[in-house]
């Protein structure tokens, strides 16, 4: 069903008493069915073991369902009335009717004007527009793009059909809690209710989108057919050098680009493309890893083939659980300026293992390998570019104990892989142990004393590593230190682990401010 407003107006196409009553009534209905269906469940078995689902009783009820159903429809038939004899409603379809069957830049900017169910807005974008997409047999198809699969939980062990029989109860147990409670827990901004109860602020933030930075709303289609809700802000226009460079943000599990990181690289005078998780505000389906990667995948092919930006110049910026799609994204396009990490994550497995009962560790451990794997320091490992992590001292969603046991940050252990991965040699014991003591610090004052300590120099740790380049080549792992004593180690180590992650004393969900956001640190 269409509803629209002119120009971002907060009223209604019909401004009688009864649009305004109608329009009330069809929200509360829709408000109401969303509770009695996650609800239902529980509902079913109170009115069973009430004995309420006995004939006797059911068929007054149902007398009571249809009454209602036949008001419902009397609502939308006098919304549907209203509508129609309103011209300004009337001018609106008509634009809607023109740009679908030509999407010329006129009827688009015409189209803009109004904010209206996004279900109706027209496809900007196909995953297989790009002519490379359909001569190429190696690219996505429609069961999805690749994604790197975890090892079997009991490696060696022959699957035999006894075996698969033997697991199937486990492994429906999974597929069940991944796609009712799991999912959920982990995309709370799917949740419909959530989204209703944020939809002013939403439209809100979409409108200073659009009148204030010219944002231009786009729909996207993926090739597993989910529709991708994104704005595009363009500054290439602009004195500021840094409007060249395209930031694409992926926000976190209840983000949204109306009101989510895309303010910070905005802020800094960047282009900005942000985007809606699958089943988050304008986009369709479920945000589950598979469909995170296909929208990330037209999102990145949308930002090359049609807004006409090169990889090289395109910057990859997630915050919380955006960590997945942007690694996602630094592994399969290797091109891509740089990446940055705010408040991310290496893995999972143990944020999950934290909020669950001990009880259930095999449970959560199968169902997140299985159906829910963010593998993030994995994917990263893939990427050969400039990466930048940025940790929050008092992170409250990310840490496995409490907020203040930093030490418990995982973003402390996606840095250690990621160093580990890239400069084996370096962060063997002596440098594993001191870039450890150098996480633990609480303070940029007790930063500073670890650094001194161990007399960092930073111009010769520099130079070791451009004269390893010089003759290796940029590919890792690198074998530097190989040769090297137990302090040069360390001092190597340690200027590694302070060019690869910031600290930002703040927590979870505070917004980053620009003069944080910077680019990461390169040869």
């Amino acid at each position: 069903m269409l509803t629209a407003s002119w120009h971002w107006d907060s009223c209604s196409f019909w401004h009688s008493s009864c649009g305004d009553v109608c329009a009330s009534l069809g929200d509360q209905a829709s408000v109401f069915w969303s509770i009695s269906y996650y609800s239902s469940p529980f509902a079913f078995f109170y009115l069973y073991r009430k004995g309420y689902l006995s004939l006797s009783k059911v068929v007054p009820f149902s007398h009571y369902a249809g009454t209602l159903l036949l008001l419902l429809a009397g609502v939308a038939c006098l919304r549907g009335i209203g509508r129609w004899t309103n011209p300004q409603y009337r001018q609106f379809i008509t634009i809607l009717e023109a740009t679908h069957r030509n999407q010329s830049s006129e009827n688009k900017r015409q189209l803009a004007n109004y904010n209206f169910d996004f279900r109706s807005w027209p496809v900007d974008f196909h995953w297989e527009e790009p002519s490379s997409r359909k001569e190429s047999r190696g690219g996505p198809s429609r069961r999805g793009v690749a994604l790197l699969r975890p090892e079997p939980l009991h490696r060696g062990t022959a699957d035999t059909l006894l075996n698969r029989v033997k697991k199937l109860p486990c492994q429906i147990t999974s597929y069940l809690v991944a796609h009712t409670l799991g999912r959920r827990m982990l995309y709370p901004g799917s949740v419909y209710l959530l989204q209703k109860a944020l939809m002013p602020v939403l439209l809100q933030g979409q409108a200073r989108l659009v009148e204030e930075c010219n944002g231009r709303r786009a729909k996207l289609l993926a090739c597993d057919g989910n529709e991708i809700d994104t704005m595009f802000v363009d500054r290439r226009g602009t004195a500021q050098p840094q409007g060249q460079k395209l930031v694409i943000c992926c926000e976190g599990n209840a983000g949204f680009y109306e009101v989510g990181c895309i303010s910070t690289p905005l802020e800094a005078g960047y282009s900005v493309l942000g985007w809606n998780h699958p089943g988050f505000a304008g986009s369709t389906g479920v945000p589950f890893p598979q469909n995170e990667a296909n929208a990330m995948d037209v999102v990145v092919q949308f930002a090359i083939h049609r807004l006409g930006f090169q990889p090289q110049d395109i910057i990859i910026y997630a915050w919380s659980i955006g960590g997945f799609t942007a690694t996602w994204a630094a592994m399969s396009y290797p091109d891509v300026s740089a990446v940055i990490l705010d408040a991310s994550f290496d893995d999972l497995v143990p944020l999950a293992l934290k909020v669950m009962p001990d009880s259930w560790r095999g449970l959560v451990t199968r169902t997140v390998r299985q159906h829910l794997n963010l593998n993030n320091a994995e994917q990263l490992c893939r990427y050969l570019g400039p990466v930048l992590l940025i940790r929050r001292t008092k992170d409250e969603i990310i840490t496995t104990t409490v907020p203040e046991d930093i030490m418990s940050n995982r973003g402390n252990d996606l840095l250690l892989k990621l160093l580990q991965h890239r400069y084996p040699r370096v962060m063997a014991e002596e440098g594993l142990q001191v870039v450890r003591q150098w996480l633990e610090a609480s303070s940029q004052l007790e930063e500073a004393s670890i650094y001194s300590r161990w007399e960092v120099e930073e111009d010769w740790c520099l130079s070791v590593l451009r004269s390893y380049q010089a003759e290796h080549g940029p590919d890792f792992p690198w074998s530097v230190g190989e040769d090297m004593s137990a302090d040069g180690r360390r001092q190597l180590a340690l200027f590694l682990a302070r060019k690869h992650l910031h600290n930002f004393e703040a927590t979870h969900c505070t917004p980053l401010p620009a003069q944080n956001f910077q680019m990461p640190w390169h040869l």
